[in-house]
């Protein structure tokens, strides 16, 4: 158990290095108006926080700064939601006005919550990071059109129109689709553009006349966008952060992001409300110096999607948590509206 004096100190040297990044000392801790302590006590008590697992030193000359040990605690115990936040209608009122998909609202949620912590956002469409291949359909319009269905295990359907060129022969678009259909039932759709670009394609020549340009329209009709619906605001502003000055930390970042499947199992969705992940809690290598933290919201049909912000340790966590919660009833009340609006 920690003293209230030792609470309150610790409190102040992580708000203090989330606000600045600097390695906070006990004399400037001393200085501040509502710590009655010399800074010789401060001291003996930071270095108590610090044989306790809460501080770490960065070197030996050097004031403290959280562990992740102090930040889960920090988490955990010290730190309650603001009630002033700002409140984030502007989704709502931009879906009032009906000039929004479904697609768009949610790309716009991503963006309006990386801007407002300038961390990087992440959101889930709802219940397709669990949704398996139901079924693959080409319907064909007229000899130059037809339309790509695309169909789930939890009712989802995606579906886009295309046109056929005069060379692709429609037979064999069909033989294509019928092996597709064999051979990737079930299959998450998280992984079929990856299955179709190496497992797929050798069975197909075997039975395709003119395989080159069937798959390649074959591959744009079905694949040219990912199944996985993930939308992501503030790439960039993780540059912004002092932590990540390192270039080896900045390319295994970007080099994950690219990853959708990867990015989806991480956020899969949990029950448990706000959750936060910090430092080596997270299970990606490639996060293992940043905060994850997730909340859930709920689309107008009842599934299920996430929502998450990505930034360093040293995150708002008081900020980013009320805003989180705000975001998750804003999105839910707004999705609400809009399948009402599009039934």
């Amino acid at each position: 158990m920690l003293t209230e004096r030792q609470l309150l100190i610790l409190q102040v040297i992580i708000d203090d290095f989330i606000e600045s990044a600097y390695p906070v000392g006990s004399r400037a801790i001393s200085k501040k108006d509502n710590i009655p302590y010399s800074a010789a006590t401060i001291r003996n008590e930071m270095a108590d926080l610090e044989e306790m697992g809460f501080l770490e030193k960065t070197h030996s000359s050097s004031g403290r700064v959280p562990s992740e040990q102090g930040y889960r605690y920090y988490v955990d115990n010290l730190i309650a939601p603001i009630s002033n936040q700002t409140n984030t209608n502007v989704i709502k009122d931009f879906i009032a006005d009906g000039f929004f998909e479904f697609e768009q609202m949610v790309q716009m949620s991503a963006e309006v919550l990386s801007e407002l912590t300038n961390y990087t956002s992440i959101i889930l469409g709802p219940e397709l990071y669990e949704a398996k291949l139901k079924q693959l359909q080409i319907v064909t319009l007229s000899r130059n059109t037809a339309v790509a269905i695309l169909v789930t295990n939890t009712g989802h359907v995606e579906h886009r129109s295309f046109s056929i060129p005069v060379e692709i022969n429609p037979l064999d678009l069909e033989k294509m689709v019928n092996i597709l259909n064999d051979r990737l039932l079930g299959v998450p759709v998280v992984r079929l553009r990856e299955m179709f670009n190496t497992e797929i394609t050798s069975l197909m020549k075997l039975y395709v006349n003119d395989f080159d340009k069937s798959y390649d329209y074959l591959k744009a009709a079905f694949f040219n966008e990912s199944p996985v619906k993930l939308y992501i605001g503030g790439k960039s502003n993780i540059l912004m952060q002092p932590e990540f000055d390192d270039v080896d930390k900045i390319r295994s970042f970007y080099s994950m992001i690219e990853k959708e499947d990867e990015i989806a199992n991480l956020l899969k969705r949990t029950n448990e409300g706000i959750r936060v992940t910090i430092g080596n809690e997270n299970k990606v290598d490639a996060i293992k110096d940043f905060s994850l933290i997730t909340t859930a919201y709920q689309s107008g049909d009842g599934q299920m999607g996430t929502i998450a912000l990505l930034g360093p340790t040293r995150m708002e966590y008081r900020k980013v948590i009320s805003l989180l919660n705000i975001l998750s009833n804003e999105m839910t009340d707004a999705l609400y509206m809009w399948y009402k609006n599009n039934e």
